[in-house]
């Protein structure tokens, strides 16, 4: 079993509003025959509709981008902020349906931006936008704050046509304030449930988007990571995440943690519909904003790379090092490579990587130095609004605000932050040596190169756990290491159920390569068909 130390060396710590129904730090009691207390919820109309879906039914007149943020609302009213009360949406966009007015009165006069025309999208809410909902990293310190400009991924997004519905709730500062935090649960917005089972965790940092885009609360949602923060709550809440290549997505904007390691990602319920919404975030690519995306190159259409056959002749590492930490997570992996060798893929099983296994701590190093770093400048950037501009002023913040902000965990890793120096210390600079070295020439690049790979394999994690704010996240085990540290690009898709309890399967490979990796996992989604809906039970049913 990991420890909250070994969390910062395998996973789920994610990189870089208004408050709806008085959101507080406490979980709801259940009220009997709601959904989520016994019950179940009503069947929703766009239950697990894609974006191809949803644009036919516009095209054909029998919705509107209007309709659509109705519906959404409404089903966001009807179990996220009362019933199963999931807790997974912090704040609506009092402005989206009259954005998705005007987006119907675009495609009335057939002037169509592209897939995403009129499509509601969540982003979780340590992403900028420069409208009414404030950004707030889930901490009361930057609650009811505007940020001046949006974030490149908003900007994107609105050019693409999408509608922004509202923000989500996720682990506060992206799970990066204590060793024994739980995951999706915020100063601002209390705890994000599992929309499986209500009490179990959606895993973080990116737990709001990824219990709201399972539980059809959008057609899609945007989460960020640092080290496991998309693929994690991808893989606990059943869907589709996308951790791109360091420079692929624009970060201008986005609360961060560390230079070398975070990204926004899509979420969604489909590949098809993740490779979409990361054409969207990644825009024309280059951005001045953010100069990691210089090394993007033009655009790509991710979607293009999606073909049922293309696992034939794929050769396949497989990490089986990561194996091991659950007898039925074992199952589903050994079916989903089953499914890869049916598909026409190669397994070389196993590839080995030991030098990833000794990255954790430089890691963890090289985190707290670039927090504060990345932090400051960021808040500098903030309105005048925003009254804490450092670390040091988080700390006192919490300090002052102890009731609300620190009921259950502490901040003790703000305060080992807070104690390391600039960017220039030799102790930064060797410890990032050491994980640029280790996960990319003596990790990854390495065995892709000696065994001629297309991809590497592993599991995401184990079935979420449940939920405790005595003794913090109990994570089982995952394979987010590598690519994380290394920046380089990873995806996971539903593999099987534990106990009605989804996990997935990770494929990442070398940097830049997500339309390869979008196209094996595409292939194996098609053979597979894994996903089903939440039914925001109360707990497992065995």
């Amino acid at each position: 079993m990991l420890d909250r130390r070994d969390l910062f060396k395998l996973g789920a710590i994610g990189g870089a509003a208004a408050l709806l129904n008085g959101c507080a730090p406490q979980q709801a009691e259940e009220t009997e025959g709601q959904p989520g207390a016994g019950g179940e919820a009503r069947a929703f109309e766009l239950e697990d509709w894609t974006v191809a879906e949803l644009q036919q039914a516009m095209g054909e007149g029998r919705l509107s981008a209007e309709d659509l943020v109705e519906m959404y609302q409404g089903r966001i009213a009807e179990i996220d902020h009362s019933g199963a009360e999931l807790r997974s949406v912090l704040a609506l966009n009092p402005d989206a349906l009259e954005i998705a007015g005007r987006l119907d009165s675009e495609r009335a006069a057939g002037q169509l931006r592209g897939p995403l025309h009129g499509i509601p999208v969540l982003l979780k809410d340590n992403i900028d936008t420069a409208d009414k909902m404030a950004t707030t990293a889930g901490s009361l310190a930057l609650a009811g704050t505007i940020a001046l400009q949006d974030s490149t991924v908003a900007r994107n997004l609105r050019a693409a046509g999408a509608v922004i519905l509202g923000k989500t709730n996720l682990s506060e500062w992206a799970n990066f304030r204590s060793e024994r935090s739980s995951s999706g649960w915020s100063g601002v917005g209390g705890q994000t449930k599992n929309p499986y089972a209500l009490d179990r965790n959606p895993c973080g940092s990116s737990s709001g988007s990824g219990a709201a885009v399972s539980a059809n609360l959008a057609a899609l949602a945007i989460g960020t990571e640092t080290d496991g923060s998309v693929v994690c709550p991808a893989n606990a809440n059943g869907v589709v995440g996308v951790k791109p290549t360091v420079g692929r997505v624009s970060r201008a904007g986005i609360v961060p943690i560390s230079e070398s390691q975070d990204t926004a990602g899509p979420m969604a319920r489909s590949v098809r519909d993740a490779a979409l919404l990361l054409n969207a975030m990644a825009g024309a690519g280059t951005d001045p904003r953010d100069p990691a995306t210089a090394k993007a190159g033009p655009a790509t259409d991710f979607a293009a790379s999606l073909d049922e056959r293309a696992l034939e002749g794929a050769r396949i590492g497989v990490w089986r090092d990561r194996f091991g930490f659950h007898e039925k997570v074992d199952a589903i992996l050994e079916e989903s490579l089953a499914a890869l060798r049916d598909g026409g893929a190669e397994l070389i099983d196993p590839i080995e990587m030991p030098s990833v296994d000794e990255v954790g701590d430089h890691e963890y190093e090289v985190l707290l130095y670039e927090f504060k770093d990345g932090l400051a400048k960021y808040l500098a950037g903030r309105g005048d609004d925003t009254t804490v501009r450092t670390l040091a002023d988080l700390i006192e913040f919490n300090l002052a605000n102890r009731d609300r902000e620190m009921p259950y965990f502490e901040q003790e890793v703000f305060d080992k932050a807070e104690a390391k120096g600039p960017l220039t210390d030799a102790a930064y600079v060797e410890a990032l040596a050491n994980c640029v070295r280790m996960t990319r020439a003596e990790g990854i690049d390495r065995v892709v190169s000696k065994h001629r790979l297309d991809a590497i394999v592993g599991p995401t994690g184990g079935p979420a756990w449940v939920t405790d704010w005595v003794n913090g996240d109990h994570f089982g085990g995952g394979s987010s290491r590598a690519a994380a540290v290394s920046g380089y690009p990873a995806l996971t898709v539903p593999a099987g159920f534990v106990h009605g309890l989804p996990v997935g399967l990770t494929f990442f490979g070398p940097a830049w390569t997500e339309a390869r990796l979008l196209g094996l996992a595409y292939a194996f989604e098609q053979s597979t068909r894994v996903r089903r809906p939440p039914r925001l039970l109360p707990t497992v049913q065995f």
